[in-house]
């Protein structure tokens, strides 16, 4: 019989999307041959999910999950909202998030690690569920946050379940004192990004590329006004500061009372907050709209 080899079984996995140890299988049965192995699959059912792979993913659920001074954040995508209500694709999202307490945040390596309770990798699993399932999944992303003393806060926008989902936040939180505290904090923390979505942590942190080409924008704004150059340098800093305001977490308005700013917030429970992450379900995915009706149409000839 033909020996069996890494290569082949990566390369009728690319061909097919089933899974590595379906896809050594199939070339065990078929003696190494690649079509056979390929007509296996599909017999099997099992090759199902290449066929759904093209089709835009960008419903499906953001998971959360944490374990004192680390959390995770994972968006794990499906065709329909309808996928987001099915119990087992729940409790996948809920396991990636633990895993990924563990694993990190770097998705291939989610992808490859053992699925709990299983004798295969989670990407084999969720290949098995896009076969059983019907529709075209993946897991986009992942993100972790850690504090050395303090705690890592989650919150999940709407919840369908606790931990899971369409808009989930961590915030991390470092400094002493009793956790239920820092917690509550950083609940209400998540809540406020949920709802002014930040762009970055700290003005530091603000991306140079987008604050020049507002300063740019700021300038030519001003300079209409016909004002000498020393008052539209007054102007421009002025924008420049609400700009900060918009963007900036720590610099925002805290949403719970209208008047604080976060930082100070922050500083008064004698804490720092230390990093952030906001995913919102599906954001950046370029999604199909189709207009039935004249599909419909189109076929019929209409």
């Amino acid at each position: 019989m033909a020996e069996i080899t890494a290569a082949m079984v990566r390369e009728l996995r690319d061909a097919t999307g089933a899974g590595m140890m379906d896809c050594k299988k199939a070339l065990v049965e078929a003696g190494g041959d690649m079509e056979a192995a390929i007509d296996w699959l599909r017999k099997k059912g099992l090759s199902a999910a290449a066929k759904k792979s093209g089709r835009v993913a960008a419903e499906g659920l953001v998971g959360v999950a944490s374990d004192g001074q680390v959390a995770a954040m994972v968006e794990v995508n499906a065709e329909t909202d309808f996928v987001a209500r099915n119990e087992a694709f729940q409790a996948f999202v809920e396991n990636v998030a633990k895993l990924a307490l563990t694993v990190g945040e770097d998705v291939a390596a989610l992808q490859a690690a053992p699925y709990p309770g299983t004798g295969h990798t989670t990407q084999d699993e969720l290949t098995k569920m896009i076969a059983t399932i019907g529709e075209n999944m993946t897991i986009r992303r992942a993100r972790v946050l850690k504090v050395g003393q303090g705690a890592v806060a989650t919150y999940v926008h709407n919840a369908v379940k606790p931990g899971l989902g369409k808009i989930g936040v961590l915030v991390a939180l470092e400094g002493a004192g009793e956790a239920d505290a820092i917690l509550t904090l950083g609940r209400q923390m998540g809540m406020h990004v949920a709802a002014t979505r930040p762009d970055a942590l700290d003005i530091s942190a603000v991306d140079p590329a987008a604050l020049e080409r507002e300063k740019a924008v700021l300038t030519e704004q001003a300079q209409a006004s016909g004002k000498p150059p020393a008052v539209i340098e007054k102007m421009v800093e002025g924008r420049i500061r609400k700009f900060y305001e918009e963007v900036v977490l720590l610099e925002q308005v805290w949403v719970h009372d209208g008047e604080s700013r976060v930082k100070a917030v922050v500083q008064k429970a004698g804490l720092t907050c230390t990093g952030f992450a906001r995913f919102q379900l599906g954001e950046g995915i370029e999604k199909q709209v189709t207009d039935f009706a004249a599909e419909v149409a189109a076929q019929a000839g209409v």
